[in-house]
């Protein structure tokens, strides 16, 4: 670079050596007259004296300027190649990407880069053990779309393959219309289809099964242990929601324990004892699985809450309901063994008093296990073991839960005194 201030020498054409002018400085010097004296008063005073002909000046100032440098210099302009270049420079020194933007800016002949011309991306990554796609890939193949065709109607929804000789577990409000005639046919994730024949089906539970016609081999899904379920666990729906086969759906469980009662288009009403999740859960779900992150079935998608009127307008609002797995494989059990279910029972009838918190028992059955307890008509159940009883469905479908021969611990309240006691019940065996 150029030097703006240049020194004295022959070499410079810029100075002029027979200019007889004042050196620009020497009014600063003359107004200082102090620099390079010898006056002792002086603190920093010189230690070596130098007569006051001839002062030391300091390193900066000991070749004057040339009285030739205007008053008034001219700023300096650059090129915009050399601003370029020194753009690059910087960018080098910097580690910062001007230097290519400005290499980009200053070139006429770059062509435009466009996505349309550029090959597409591929995916370099594996699903995660434990991911929602990990899940979909492990559980799809074991659930089948269902087509249910009779006289006066037809329903569709799912089902879950718990056999590899074909049989399905499904809602029986999905294939009870094919009962005593009619056509049902499965669609498998692969999209090929099989004929399929009715089995057995519960209306109080809503739980049905079906078997495959001339099958073997078939992926069958796991069942997970629904007792271990906690509120917020992530889970997975999976079905044919609206006849859109082998469509998945997450969400967490928001909340377990909940009584749910149903009507179904027979007139019959089933009651569960729901997880509730908000995966989607729309008509065409029902019958198909819910599973946890690790694939395993721990429900069975049932209902749906919804704002509509009508079913048919009916769609998820992130209120879905599943009956629990092992409720689910008990009865499944039941059904293809001996066509029939039986539930656990305390035996007692309860009422519905809108008025009282609890479970009013409303009659109590001659030797069953709540006469043996001591339960008496008007007693109030409020809890069985620790959950919280608030009604006659909440009760009944807390027993539903328990399994045969089971002894549990019933907190009974006297409404006219307020008081409460224990009794422990054996529930009726199988």
């Amino acid at each position: 670079m150029t030097n703006q201030f240049p020194t004295h020498n022959g070499d410079n054409a810029d100075r002029s050596t027979g200019s007889s002018e004042t050196n620009s400085f020497d009014q600063v010097r003359s107004s200082y007259p102090q620099w390079g004296s010898t006056n002792s008063q002086n603190p920093h005073s010189n230690p070596y004296p130098q007569t006051e002909q001839s002062p030391t000046w300091t390193s900066w100032d000991q070749e004057p300027i040339s009285s030739d440098v205007p008053k008034t210099k001219e700023k300096r302009k650059i090129g915009l190649g050399a601003a370029l270049a020194l753009m690059l420079v910087g960018s080098v020194a910097s580690g910062s990407v001007v230097g290519i933007a400005a290499s980009q800016m200053g070139s006429d002949s770059s062509t435009p880069v466009s996505a349309l011309d550029q090959p597409s991306v591929q995916r370099t990554t594996n699903a995660e053990p434990g991911s929602a796609e990990q899940v979909a890939n492990a559980v799809l193949p074991s659930v089948v779309s269902i087509q249910a065709i009779s006289r006066s109607s037809a329903s569709e929804g799912s089902g879950s393959i718990i056999s590899s000789d074909g049989y399905v577990m499904t809602n029986n409000h999905v294939v009870s219309s094919v009962a005593e005639s009619g056509v049902l046919q499965v669609t498998f994730s692969d999209g090929s289809t099989g004929e399929a024949d009715f089995i057995a089906g519960d209306p109080s539970t809503d739980i049905a099964v079906i078997k495959i016609r001339n099958v073997q081999d078939l992926p069958v899904i796991s069942f997970g242990d629904s007792d271990s379920l906690a509120v917020g666990q992530e889970v997975m729906a999976v079905g044919s929601p609206l006849g859109l086969s082998s469509t998945v759906t997450t969400g967490i469980v928001s909340a377990l324990n909940r009584p749910v009662r149903a009507s179904g288009d027979g007139g019959e009403s089933s009651l569960i004892d729901a997880i509730q999740t908000d995966a989607a859960i729309n008509p065409g779900n029902s019958g198909g699985p819910l599973v946890d992150m690790e694939g395993n079935l721990i429900g069975m998608n049932s209902v749906i809450a919804s704002i509509s009127s009508t079913s048919d307008t009916a769609g998820s609002i992130g209120l879905g309901f599943a009956i629990p797995s092992n409720f689910a494989k008990r009865v499944a059990d039941q059904l293809i063994s001996t066509g029939t279910v039986t539930q656990p029972m305390l035996g007692v009838q309860v009422g519905q008093d809108n008025s009282v918190s609890g479970a009013v028992i409303a009659s109590v059955q001659d030797g069953g296990p709540g006469a043996a307890a001591g339960l008496q008509p008007g007693d109030v159940v409020t809890k069985l073991n620790d959950r919280v009883i608030d009604g006659a469905d909440s009760l009944i479908a807390a027993v539903r839960s328990h399994d045969f021969g089971e002894t549990v611990t019933l907190t009974i309240t006297q409404p006219d005194t307020g008081q409460s006691r224990e009794v422990e019940v054996t529930l009726t065996s199988e």
